[in-house]
């Protein structure tokens, strides 16, 4: 899933991207409208990074706690 999510934010910011360039002139304001979504693409990946590691963590937590019982 967190695949389909990262094609999707991809495509997104290409598309955001070429319609920016698309009057033939990239202004300061284009250049930094694709900073900022290569900054919060790279926050949604951090996110789903995380994500993965809790739930990695809770299912280790709950396999500790059944051994114990």
């Amino acid at each position: 899933m967190d695949e389909i999510k990262q094609g999707y934010r991809e495509a997104e910011n290409k598309t955001k991207e070429t319609w920016r360039q698309a009057d033939g002139d990239e202004s300061i304001a284009d250049k930094v409208g694709n900073v900022g979504d290569d900054v919060r693409d790279g926050l949604g990946e951090l996110g789903d990074d995380v994500r993965r590691g809790v739930e990695g963590v809770d299912d280790d937590v709950q396999d500790a706690l059944n051994q114990r019982r």
